[in-house]
Protein backbone atom coordinates (compact mmCIF):
# COMPACT_ATOMS: atom_id res chain seq x y z
CA UNK A 1 0.00 0.00 0.00
CA UNK A 2 1.19 3.69 -0.89
CA UNK A 3 2.17 5.84 1.79
CA UNK A 4 3.85 9.17 1.73
CA UNK A 5 3.32 13.00 2.44
CA UNK A 6 4.10 16.10 -0.21
CA UNK A 7 4.33 19.33 1.25
CA UNK A 8 4.66 22.24 -1.35
CA UNK A 9 5.09 26.13 -1.26
CA UNK A 10 2.51 27.57 -3.28
CA UNK A 11 4.67 30.15 -5.91
CA UNK A 12 2.04 30.63 -8.33
CA UNK A 13 -2.05 31.25 -7.31
CA UNK A 14 -2.82 30.99 -10.89
CA UNK A 15 -2.62 26.88 -10.81
CA UNK A 16 -4.86 24.58 -8.85
CA UNK A 17 -3.94 22.85 -5.78
CA UNK A 18 -4.47 19.15 -7.39
CA UNK A 19 -2.78 20.26 -10.54
CA UNK A 20 0.18 21.13 -8.11
CA UNK A 21 0.10 18.04 -5.87
CA UNK A 22 -0.34 16.15 -9.07
CA UNK A 23 2.99 17.28 -10.75
CA UNK A 24 5.01 16.56 -7.73
CA UNK A 25 3.41 13.16 -7.24
CA UNK A 26 2.67 10.27 -9.01
CA UNK A 27 -1.03 10.41 -8.56
CA UNK A 28 -3.71 11.04 -11.03
CA UNK A 29 -6.01 14.28 -10.52
CA UNK A 30 -9.00 12.24 -9.05
CA UNK A 31 -7.22 10.15 -6.76
CA UNK A 32 -6.05 13.52 -5.24
CA UNK A 33 -9.69 15.07 -5.71
CA UNK A 34 -10.67 12.04 -3.70
CA UNK A 35 -8.16 12.09 -1.31
CA UNK A 36 -9.12 15.92 -0.83
CA UNK A 37 -12.73 15.38 -0.30
CA UNK A 38 -11.86 12.01 2.30
CA UNK A 39 -10.07 14.82 4.54
CA UNK A 40 -6.36 13.87 3.18
CA UNK A 41 -5.32 17.70 1.68
CA UNK A 42 -4.24 20.85 4.00
CA UNK A 43 -3.31 23.99 3.84
CA UNK A 44 -1.21 26.30 5.91
CA UNK A 45 -1.37 30.23 5.94
CA UNK A 46 0.41 32.30 8.38
CA UNK A 47 -0.32 30.01 12.01
CA UNK A 48 -3.41 28.51 10.59
CA UNK A 49 -3.44 25.11 8.79
CA UNK A 50 -7.32 23.85 7.73
CA UNK A 51 -7.90 21.10 5.60
CA UNK A 52 -8.86 21.66 2.09
CA UNK A 53 -12.22 20.05 0.88
CA UNK A 54 -12.75 22.17 -2.59
CA UNK A 55 -10.64 21.61 -5.69
CA UNK A 56 -11.65 25.23 -6.82
CA UNK A 57 -9.98 26.51 -3.47
CA UNK A 58 -7.71 29.54 -3.73
CA UNK A 59 -4.40 29.90 -2.28
CA UNK A 60 -2.03 32.82 -1.83
CA UNK A 61 1.67 32.38 -2.72
CA UNK A 62 3.47 31.36 0.24
CA UNK A 63 0.72 28.60 1.42
CA UNK A 64 1.79 25.73 2.36
CA UNK A 65 0.03 22.67 0.41
CA UNK A 66 0.11 19.51 2.45
CA UNK A 67 -0.83 15.83 1.28
CA UNK A 68 -0.90 13.24 3.48
CA UNK A 69 -2.07 10.38 1.22
CA UNK A 70 -2.18 6.40 2.72
CA UNK A 71 -3.78 4.04 0.12
CA UNK A 72 -5.21 1.82 3.28
CA UNK A 73 -6.39 4.66 4.99
CA UNK A 74 -8.67 6.12 1.45
CA UNK A 75 -9.97 2.87 0.85
CA UNK A 76 -11.83 2.54 3.57
CA UNK A 77 -15.86 2.85 3.64
CA UNK A 78 -17.43 4.14 6.52
CA UNK A 79 -20.54 2.63 8.33
CA UNK A 80 -23.80 4.00 8.73
CA UNK A 81 -24.25 6.37 11.90
CA UNK A 82 -28.22 6.74 12.24
CA UNK A 83 -29.30 10.05 13.84
CA UNK A 84 -31.29 9.86 16.90
CA UNK A 85 -32.49 13.25 17.52
CA UNK A 86 -31.73 16.19 15.81
CA UNK A 87 -32.00 19.54 18.42
CA UNK A 88 -30.76 21.67 15.84
CA UNK A 89 -27.90 23.46 17.29
CA UNK A 90 -26.90 20.20 18.24
CA UNK A 91 -27.77 16.36 17.63
CA UNK A 92 -27.27 12.96 18.86
CA UNK A 93 -26.44 9.98 17.12
CA UNK A 94 -26.03 5.58 17.10
CA UNK A 95 -22.35 5.65 16.23
CA UNK A 96 -21.78 1.67 15.04
CA UNK A 97 -18.37 -0.38 15.63
CA UNK A 98 -15.53 0.48 13.85
CA UNK A 99 -16.46 4.23 12.74
CA UNK A 100 -13.80 6.80 14.43
CA UNK A 101 -15.00 10.19 16.98
CA UNK A 102 -12.53 12.24 14.74
CA UNK A 103 -9.96 12.05 11.86
CA UNK A 104 -6.14 12.38 11.64
CA UNK A 105 -4.10 14.34 9.31
CA UNK A 106 -4.78 11.47 7.16
CA UNK A 107 -8.47 11.48 6.78
CA UNK A 108 -11.65 11.98 8.51
CA UNK A 109 -13.92 10.47 5.98
CA UNK A 110 -14.86 7.79 8.34
CA UNK A 111 -15.75 9.35 11.68
CA UNK A 112 -19.04 10.46 12.85
CA UNK A 113 -18.21 13.81 12.61
CA UNK A 114 -18.07 13.64 8.97
CA UNK A 115 -21.24 11.44 8.63
CA UNK A 116 -23.07 14.06 10.72
CA UNK A 117 -21.60 16.66 8.55
CA UNK A 118 -22.72 14.97 4.98
CA UNK A 119 -26.19 13.45 6.00
CA UNK A 120 -28.24 15.78 8.06
CA UNK A 121 -30.31 18.04 6.54
CA UNK A 122 -29.81 21.24 6.25
CA UNK A 123 -26.51 20.32 6.37
CA UNK A 124 -24.68 22.34 9.13
CA UNK A 125 -20.81 22.24 10.47
CA UNK A 126 -20.21 19.61 12.96
CA UNK A 127 -18.12 19.66 15.79
CA UNK A 128 -16.86 17.09 18.33
CA UNK A 129 -17.89 17.33 21.81
CA UNK A 130 -16.77 14.11 23.43
CA UNK A 131 -15.64 10.57 22.09
CA UNK A 132 -16.39 6.92 22.07
CA UNK A 133 -13.86 3.79 21.46
CA UNK A 134 -13.80 3.38 17.47
CA UNK A 135 -14.60 -0.36 18.58
CA UNK A 136 -17.70 0.83 21.41
CA UNK A 137 -20.87 1.43 19.39
CA UNK A 138 -23.94 3.85 21.22
CA UNK A 139 -25.18 7.37 21.39
CA UNK A 140 -22.58 10.31 20.37
CA UNK A 141 -22.97 14.17 20.96
CA UNK A 142 -22.50 16.47 17.31
CA UNK A 143 -22.66 19.85 18.11
CA UNK A 144 -23.69 22.15 14.83
CA UNK A 145 -22.32 25.72 16.32
CA UNK A 146 -19.84 26.88 18.68
CA UNK A 147 -21.15 28.54 21.34
CA UNK A 148 -23.15 25.17 22.05
CA UNK A 149 -19.49 23.19 21.35
CA UNK A 150 -18.51 25.58 24.41
CA UNK A 151 -21.44 25.00 26.76
CA UNK A 152 -21.61 20.87 26.49
CA UNK A 153 -17.94 20.37 26.75
CA UNK A 154 -18.53 22.02 29.82
CA UNK A 155 -21.31 20.47 30.83
CA UNK A 156 -19.00 16.56 30.43
CA UNK A 157 -16.00 18.67 32.03
CA UNK A 158 -18.54 19.52 34.93
CA UNK A 159 -19.46 15.59 35.60
CA UNK A 160 -23.08 17.34 34.29
CA UNK A 161 -23.95 14.86 31.95
CA UNK A 162 -25.36 11.07 33.06
CA UNK A 163 -23.49 8.41 30.84
CA UNK A 164 -24.55 5.14 31.06
CA UNK A 165 -23.32 2.18 29.20
CA UNK A 166 -23.94 -1.87 28.96
CA UNK A 167 -21.24 -3.66 28.63
CA UNK A 168 -20.99 -7.94 28.52
CA UNK A 169 -18.37 -9.56 30.79
CA UNK A 170 -16.22 -12.40 31.22
CA UNK A 171 -17.18 -14.08 34.75
CA UNK A 172 -19.52 -13.32 37.31
CA UNK A 173 -19.66 -10.28 38.45
CA UNK A 174 -20.49 -8.99 42.23
CA UNK A 175 -24.06 -8.97 43.58
CA UNK A 176 -23.55 -5.60 44.91
CA UNK A 177 -22.27 -2.38 43.01
CA UNK A 178 -19.12 -1.85 42.58
CA UNK A 179 -17.45 1.83 42.99
CA UNK A 180 -14.27 1.65 40.62
CA UNK A 181 -12.51 4.68 41.80
CA UNK A 182 -8.47 3.92 39.83
CA UNK A 183 -6.67 7.06 38.23
CA UNK A 184 -5.68 6.43 34.49
CA UNK A 185 -2.74 7.94 33.18
CA UNK A 186 -2.45 10.55 36.51
CA UNK A 187 -6.15 11.68 36.37
CA UNK A 188 -9.46 10.57 38.34
CA UNK A 189 -11.32 8.33 36.97
CA UNK A 190 -14.35 6.60 38.88
CA UNK A 191 -16.92 3.98 37.50
CA UNK A 192 -20.24 2.92 39.20
CA UNK A 193 -20.55 -0.88 38.06
CA UNK A 194 -23.50 -3.33 38.79
CA UNK A 195 -24.59 -6.60 37.69
CA UNK A 196 -28.03 -6.96 35.28
CA UNK A 197 -27.67 -10.77 34.52
CA UNK A 198 -25.01 -13.96 34.49
CA UNK A 199 -25.03 -16.79 32.16
CA UNK A 200 -23.59 -19.37 34.19
CA UNK A 201 -23.19 -21.32 31.02
CA UNK A 202 -21.31 -18.89 29.41
CA UNK A 203 -19.85 -18.03 32.39
CA UNK A 204 -20.12 -13.74 31.52
CA UNK A 205 -22.13 -11.22 33.18
CA UNK A 206 -23.86 -8.44 31.66
CA UNK A 207 -23.13 -5.17 33.44
CA UNK A 208 -24.30 -1.29 33.51
CA UNK A 209 -21.61 1.28 34.08
CA UNK A 210 -22.46 4.91 35.20
CA UNK A 211 -19.34 6.80 35.13
CA UNK A 212 -18.20 9.82 36.86
CA UNK A 213 -15.24 10.75 34.57
CA UNK A 214 -14.29 9.99 30.46
CA UNK A 215 -10.48 8.91 30.66
CA UNK A 216 -9.10 6.94 27.60
CA UNK A 217 -10.93 3.76 27.56
CA UNK A 218 -12.02 4.04 30.97
CA UNK A 219 -14.09 1.27 31.26
CA UNK A 220 -12.57 -1.12 29.05
CA UNK A 221 -9.61 -0.53 31.82
CA UNK A 222 -11.70 -0.33 35.07
CA UNK A 223 -13.09 -3.83 34.24
CA UNK A 224 -9.95 -5.32 32.97
CA UNK A 225 -8.59 -4.17 35.86
CA UNK A 226 -10.88 -4.98 38.41
CA UNK A 227 -10.74 -9.16 36.60
CA UNK A 228 -13.74 -9.00 34.43
CA UNK A 229 -12.38 -8.24 30.83
CA UNK A 230 -15.31 -7.03 28.16
CA UNK A 231 -16.23 -9.30 25.99
CA UNK A 232 -14.19 -8.50 22.31
CA UNK A 233 -11.86 -6.35 23.71
CA UNK A 234 -8.75 -6.98 21.71
CA UNK A 235 -6.73 -4.35 23.74
CA UNK A 236 -7.53 -4.95 27.77
CA UNK A 237 -9.07 -8.57 27.49
CA UNK A 238 -8.19 -12.21 27.63
CA UNK A 239 -7.03 -13.44 24.28
CA UNK A 240 -7.71 -16.81 24.91
CA UNK A 241 -11.51 -15.97 26.21
CA UNK A 242 -12.15 -13.53 23.13
CA UNK A 243 -13.57 -14.87 19.75
CA UNK A 244 -11.70 -13.50 16.65
CA UNK A 245 -15.20 -12.79 15.56
CA UNK A 246 -16.64 -11.13 18.47
CA UNK A 247 -16.80 -7.21 18.55
CA UNK A 248 -16.06 -5.08 21.66
CA UNK A 249 -19.29 -5.44 23.94
CA UNK A 250 -20.29 -2.01 25.15
CA UNK A 251 -22.62 -0.12 24.32
CA UNK A 252 -23.49 3.96 25.40
CA UNK A 253 -27.15 3.41 25.94
CA UNK A 254 -28.05 6.54 27.76
CA UNK A 255 -27.46 10.48 27.43
CA UNK A 256 -28.98 12.73 30.30
CA UNK A 257 -28.43 16.65 30.72
CA UNK A 258 -29.59 19.75 30.95
CA UNK A 259 -30.34 21.55 27.28
CA UNK A 260 -27.87 24.28 26.69
CA UNK A 261 -30.20 25.75 24.32
CA UNK A 262 -33.88 25.49 26.10
CA UNK A 263 -32.48 24.57 29.63
CA UNK A 264 -34.62 21.96 29.79
CA UNK A 265 -33.64 18.28 31.06
CA UNK A 266 -33.39 15.70 28.44
CA UNK A 267 -32.77 11.66 28.47
CA UNK A 268 -32.11 10.10 25.35
CA UNK A 269 -32.10 6.20 25.24
CA UNK A 270 -30.97 3.49 23.28
CA UNK A 271 -34.07 0.65 21.98
CA UNK A 272 -33.12 -2.48 23.92
CA UNK A 273 -32.78 -4.19 20.75
CA UNK A 274 -29.32 -1.97 20.10
CA UNK A 275 -27.98 -3.15 23.60
CA UNK A 276 -25.81 -6.05 24.38
CA UNK A 277 -27.51 -9.22 25.80
CA UNK A 278 -26.60 -12.45 26.65
CA UNK A 279 -27.27 -15.32 24.16
CA UNK A 280 -28.69 -17.60 26.52
CA UNK A 281 -30.93 -17.76 29.66
CA UNK A 282 -29.56 -16.73 32.51
CA UNK A 283 -29.03 -19.09 35.39
CA UNK A 284 -28.51 -16.86 38.24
Amino acid sequence: MTVFEKHLTVADNNESVIAQLAASSDLSRQRIKQAMFKGAVWFTRGNSTQRIRRATKTLQPGDVVHLYYDEKVLAREPLPAEIVADQGAYSIWYKPYGMLSQGSKWGDHCTIRRWAEQHLLPQRPALVVHRLDRAATGLILIAHEKKVATALAALFESRAIEKCYRAIVHGRFPDETQTINSDIDGKTAISHVRRLDYDETLWKSLVEVKIETGRKHQIRRHLSEAGFPIVGDRLYGDVKKNSEHEDLQLTAFTLAFQCPVTDKPLTFRLADDRLPQLSSPATA
